[in-house]
């Protein structure tokens, strides 16, 4: 006879934010139930693809688009929303989905939409201090919903505050030696690490082209581990150039998708201050300088550090869009980190000091009815 497996989907995409916190509930429900299928419901960009592609799990595209401010916009978005509530409620009926776990973004609209039409129960994962547009929507439809995190402007948004689910393939595997060693960096030389997330940061980008030739003496001893995005601006080869230029060190990449590695070589961050870079700097215990997404108008990503910031575990920075400004905002403060090894051990210590729990497995657990609820 053969086994009827359990599918649960999994809703979201359009960045590595959103995905890489439903990989990780998602290879924790497989430990958790062995045989557990689960599929996800991604958005058509090209991260989605290689994420999800990399990571070996099942996807299907869903033809969703994000919500714009033109007449044009809102007919895409609302033409793409039509499409993709058909298209999510076929596959979730064909897949026989059981369960759908929604992790933010404009896929999850459609998806849940269907999912709702259909009786699927919903599971809600908001991963930001500050929910999005769509999560305050799904939170309506959801029968449970858990946040990784407070949401100060909306205190009774979730039932549990579970903590930030990371991937396995997110957490130091060894000591900094080794990870160094794993992506062909000195062994012994600290290490810079500068990230934008899974699409990378072209103002970032071009702040360390001028940081490196303004501070030769002061990188002379580091090396760094600039990860650019995979259509940055300027671009890797740009980068390259301009740190061998300045005569520092550096390995420059488009993506990574073994970010333990990164975080488990590296002395210092650099990096933008979305909710998954700040947790998994929280859990590879990296001091860090975190510069808020800047096209946000409410700059919601400075909610997502500010724990950390508050104590003393991480440090705020401001993104002007001007290199000559942030040579100040983002400057300063990454040049203090740099020259001052006992500043950086005591931010690591205030790291050490914080408490961390297993939350993709919590989520897991809670999803497949296995020992009962998660705990707020």
């Amino acid at each position: 006879m053969t086994e009827v497996r359990r599918t649960v989907a999994f809703a979201g995409g359009g960045s590595g934010g959103h995905l890489s916190p439903g990989l990780a509930i998602a290879e924790r429900m497989v430990e958790v139930v062995p045989g557990t299928r689960t599929l996800f419901l991604c958005s058509t960009r090209a991260i989605d693809r290689q994420m999800l592609g990399d990571a070996k799990v099942e996807f299907r595209p869903i033809p969703a688009e994000g919500l714009g401010r033109s007449v044009g916009a809102l007919w895409r978005f609302a033409r793409g929303y039509l499409q993709g509530v058909l298209e999510a409620r076929r596959v979730l009926r064909e897949e026989r989905v059981e369960h759908v776990v929604s992790l933010g973004g404009f896929v999850t609209g459609p998806v849940t939409q269907a999912a709702r039409s259909l009786g699927i129960p919903i599971t809600l994962v908001n991963l930001d201090a500050t929910p999005g547009r769509a999560n305050r929507i799904v939170a309506r439809r959801a029968q449970r919903v858990v946040s990784a995190c407070p949401t100060p402007g909306l205190p009774t948004f979730a039932e549990a505050i579970v903590g930030m689910p990371i991937r396995r393939s997110a957490l130091a595997p060894a000591g900094r030696a080794v990870c160094r060693g794993e992506l062909g960096l000195d062994p012994v030389r600290p290490t810079l690490l500068v990230t934008g997330a899974s699409q990378g940061a072209s103002s970032l980008n071009a702040f360390m082209v001028a940081f490196a030739l303004s501070h030769r003496d002061l990188l002379s001893h580091w090396q760094v581990l600039h990860l650019a995005g995979p259509r940055s601006e300027p671009s890797a080869a740009e980068l390259e150039m301009a740190y061998a230029r300045a005569g520092v060190k550096a390995l420059v990449l488009p993506f990574l998708n073994e970010m333990g590695l990164a975080w488990g070589a590296a002395e210092l961050a650099l990096s933008r201050a979305g909710a998954n870079s700040v947790a998994e700097a929280e859990a590879n215990r990296v001091p860090t300088v975190f510069v808020p997404y800047p096209h946000h108008r409410d700059l919601h990503q400075e909610a997502n550090a500010k724990p950390l910031v508050d104590a003393g575990a991480g440090v705020l920075a401001y993104d002007r869009l001007d290199v000559q400004a942030n040579m100040r905002s983002i400057g300063d403060p990454l040049e203090a980190l740099l020259a001052d090894g006992r500043l950086r051990d005591r931010m690591e210590e205030a790291l050490r000091a914080r408490p961390m729990a297993d939350a993709a497995e919590a989520i897991a657990r809670t999803v497949l009815g296995v020992r009962g609820r998660v705990s707020a």
